[in-house]
């Protein structure tokens, strides 16, 4: 059976070397596919011996770990979004918390993530896996948002993590797809207003009765 590998993320590179060997690592998966890419390759590329790689580095899957748990970082949201005290608090938090989204998300470096996610889907799942991961603490606390928000009286009946789904979808549509076959980064204007457009949209679907 393969072993999977845990969703649990890798620390910051602690060296010159580490920061080495991840950079050459990351360009190699990108190019050939992580099951095609040998630890003697990435050793080659960073220019280090196959002993100085493993001295920093277990296996192949703690340095896949390792390289995009570094470039994913930008999707690391904060964990302990404040909680709302009334429309207008809950208002700025989410315009704030989607324009922080996709203008992280963009970036080239967290792009070739996803796209590195998507050409390893079949041959190594756990890349996605680990992304998935990833993701899934920013989405936690926005469903704890809306939960809470719930409580308060602002938000009208409602799952709190399909609410987050329904977000995410109202703040995305098209964007990452866009993204993923090349477009340009969006301008901060344009992500300030899909943040905006989303909120304006999510908050008319689940205002509160009153």
């Amino acid at each position: 059976m393969k072993k999977v590998l845990s969703p649990e993320p890798a620390p910051p590179s602690e060296s010159p070397t580490c920061d080495r060997i991840i950079g050459a690592a990351f360009k190699l998966f990108m190019e050939k596919g992580y099951a095609e890419t040998s630890t003697l390759e990435i050793a080659t590329r960073a220019k280090i011996s196959k002993r100085d790689l493993y001295a920093n580095f277990a296996s192949k899957q703690a340095i896949l770990l390792a390289s995009i748990t570094s470039r994913a970082r930008r999707m690391q949201f904060p964990a302990d979004l404040p909680a709302p005290r009334n429309r207008e608090m809950l208002t700025v938090t989410l315009t704030t918390y989607g324009a922080t989204v996709v203008r992280e998300v963009c970036q080239p470096a967290v792009i070739a993530v996803f796209r590195l996610a998507i050409a390893e889907a079949q041959r190594s799942p756990d890349v996605a896996e680990i992304l998935s991961a990833i993701r899934s603490t920013s989405r936690h606390a926005l469903a704890g948002v809306f939960a809470e928000a719930q409580v308060a009286g602002i938000l009208g009946a409602g799952d709190p993590s399909e609410m987050t789904e329904q977000f995410f979808a109202l703040l995305w549509g098209d964007l990452m797809l866009n993204r993923l076959l090349g477009a340009a980064t969006p301008k901060p204007a344009e992500i300030s207003r899909r943040a905006e457009a989303a909120t304006d949209a999510f908050l008319k679907l689940y205002a509160h009765p009153r």
